[in-house]
């Protein structure tokens, strides 16, 4: 369902400058929120960022063969002036369109997508469908920008200055599942390219109503279902393998579907020097009919 979902999506895109990722969403009985979060993880952009590609790519075409102006033009793609036009053009190709027209290029083509669904059946994930009560997240935040694949250092500096004594207090703290140290990246908005900034919390839950001492973060958290992936491996690699893996296996074999909220990270088990580790990630869900 998850894949013929997208790939009406991607068809939508080809059709005309409305788009409705709402409308659509509520025919096919699901949420914009999960469809633009499929979206991403298996086309390794956002929505957003991947029909300004493809309008841009349409319109080169246009530009090149020099039968309209560029107003007509960028009115025909769903722009108000060839201000806007101009910049979104440049953005994607590296040329105005006025030097594409005189010169034929650069031109930087971005391929009409199509998901498929693969199955390997070479391999399982190991994974359960937990229901918790509202509870907190408490511990020390910052703001960092998303980094799909690799060590995020911006991460790792946020870490290292925290002294040891705030790993220790943390995880005298913990008082609710998922239990220790926990990973946790919030506020990332539907439509995520990388660089994109969210919040990244390095704490432990509580049980909801638990006070939190002044000079922590805190992240309220409401009753709800999570799917929690285990993945074991060289770190983060494999942890990265399996968020990607939620996206192209199991939500399209599954009947749940993402819901809003912060995803987790519980780390289990860890070599000292962070190379391998064993982590549960925590996604929050909901039936997806």
């Amino acid at each position: 369902m998850v894949i013929a979902a997208l790939n009406r999506l991607v068809g939508l895109v080809e059709e005309g400058p409305e788009l409705d990722v709402a409308g659509l969403a509520r025919t096919l009985g699901t949420t914009e929120y999960h469809l633009r979060r499929m979206f991403s993880s298996l086309a390794g952009m956002p929505l957003s960022e991947y029909v300004r590609r493809r309008r841009m790519t349409v319109a080169a075409a246009d530009v090149v063969r020099g039968e309209d102006d560029l107003l007509t033009i960028a009115v025909r793609h769903g722009y108000g002036s060839t201000e806007a036009f101009g910049r979104a053009f440049r953005a994607v190709h590296g040329a105005g369109p006025g030097d594409v027209r005189r010169d034929g290029g650069p031109l930087r083509t971005q391929p009409q997508l199509r998901f498929r669904l693969t199955v390997e059946g070479n391999s399982s994930m190991d994974t359960r469908i937990v229901e918790r009560p509202a509870f907190r997240l408490v511990g020390h935040a910052t703001r960092v920008p998303l980094i799909y694949e690799g060590v995020n250092p911006h991460i790792q500096r946020h870490l290292a200055s925290l002294p040891p004594e705030a790993h220790v207090r943390l995880k005298a703290l913990s008082g609710a599942e998922p239990a220790g140290l926990l990973q946790v990246t919030d506020d990332l908005a539907q439509d995520s390219p990388e660089g994109t900034e969210l919040t990244y919390l390095h704490g432990v839950a509580v049980p909801d109503g638990t006070p939190v001492p002044d000079d922590l973060d805190a992240i309220g958290v409401p009753a709800g279902r999570w799917a929690v992936f285990r993945s074991s491996g060289a770190y983060p690699g494999r942890l990265q393998a399996t968020w990607a893996a939620t996206a192209s296996e199991w939500f399209p074999s599954n009947p749940w579907r993402l819901r809003p909220g912060p995803s987790i990270v519980a780390v289990l088990d860890r070599a000292d020097d962070f190379s391998t580790a064993t982590t549960d990630l925590w996604l929050p869900v909901e039936p997806a009919r």
